[in-house]
């Protein structure tokens, strides 16, 4: 029988879940059974999960878990356990010699555990089967126009897209400012657009083709810019510091909803270390640049059931690491042979 552990986030700000109440219901009503740990920030309450038939436990307790157990989360470990003995479904972001990620591999590769990296779900075409990149899209370049209009107050407190977009809406009677949306074609891409024709703003959308041969002049004339390009191999920086500094560039902010600093294939070198709620901006140049790493905890309900539903047909196959999951295992056996 496949168990599944669903754990604390350990991240404060952190109140999204990769499994509904409702999903996890579907999943025990199957044979799956589901132990679910206290988490104060979590958006669902441990009595929505305990109403579908979910064990609970205290938080941190997946340390202690029977070795076949599957433990699901998102965001970072805590350092302890050095070993780590169990199958993880997580967002490991250690592919990509990003800092820490030799360190996460090490623990797996130690313990004998085995990192499924969620990003790394996905079909033989490379096509990821569950993502929150639209959710993310839609916080980041909302919280672009919030800036643009000195609407940004820390501490950001979570909301809803209904509650977010009708606040977007009263600035459509404000003057037009133009905003460019890379990585336009992309689950990202299409939320970021989403939410600025929610504040009355028509994007400009650059793709795969449009970034072949960048024009940067074209670039500095937006207002605001919001990236949201996965970036891989081969991606070539769409700015650099000097380029906010230039006198004809009219950005004002940068949002960057792909957020990787600590990758070489960063397509934003404009700062050294992510953003948070609390200081969402930093200034370079003469833009405000945003880049927080868990946008999508902005809206934690639309994110996690919008997840949940696409995981959740994927988390049956975990017993056998059949489907999609085979992706993972592969990503993770490439990385840690290359180590």
């Amino acid at each position: 029988m496949l168990e599944l552990w669903i754990r604390h986030e350990v991240r404060e700000s952190e109140r999204r879940c990769a499994l509904s109440p409702a999903d996890a219901g579907i999943l025990i009503r199957s044979g799956v059974r589901i132990t679910v740990e206290e988490s104060p920030q979590r958006i669902y309450p441990l009595e929505d999960y305990v109403a579908q038939g979910c064990v609970t436990a205290s938080a941190g307790d997946w340390v202690d878990a029977p070795e076949s157990t599957v433990i699901l989360g998102l965001k970072e470990l805590p350092e302890e356990p050095a070993q780590l003995r169990h199958r993880q479904v997580m967002f490991g972001h250690a592919y990509k010699g990003q800092p820490g990620a030799q360190r996460l591999l090490e623990r797996f590769e130690a313990g004998g555990g085995l990192l499924l990296d969620l990003e790394s779900l996905a079909d033989e075409a490379g096509r990821r089967q569950a993502a929150f990149g639209y959710w993310a899209g839609f916080a980041g370049a909302a919280l672009g126009v919030l800036q643009q209009h000195g609407d940004l107050h820390p501490p950001i407190a979570a909301t809803t897209s209904a509650e977010l977009a009708e606040r977007l809406r009263k600035y459509r009677d404000r003057p037009a400012r133009t905003a460019l949306v890379i990585g336009a074609l992309g689950r990202s891409g299409r939320g970021a657009a989403a939410a600025l024709v929610e504040a009355g703003v028509t994007p400009t959308g650059w793709d795969v083709a449009e970034t072949r041969n960048l024009d940067r002049d074209a670039l500095l004339r937006h207002n605001l810019l919001v990236n949201c390009v996965l970036a891989g191999p081969g991606t070539e920086a769409f700015l650099q510091r000097a380029d906010l500094a230039r006198p004809e560039s009219q950005l004002t902010c940068v949002v960057d909803v792909s957020c990787d600093p600590g990758s070489p294939w960063n397509a934003l070198p404009l700062y050294d270390a992510v953003t948070t709620w609390d200081a969402p901006a930093i200034t370079v140049g003469s833009a405000a640049v945003i880049a927080i790493d868990n946008l999508p905890s902005l809206l934690p309900r639309d994110a996690t059931d919008t997840f949940s539903a696409d995981l959740t047909p994927h988390l049956r196959d975990l017993e056998g690491l059949t489907g999609a999951w085979q992706q993972c295992v592969t990503a993770y056996r490439t990385a840690v042979s290359a180590r």
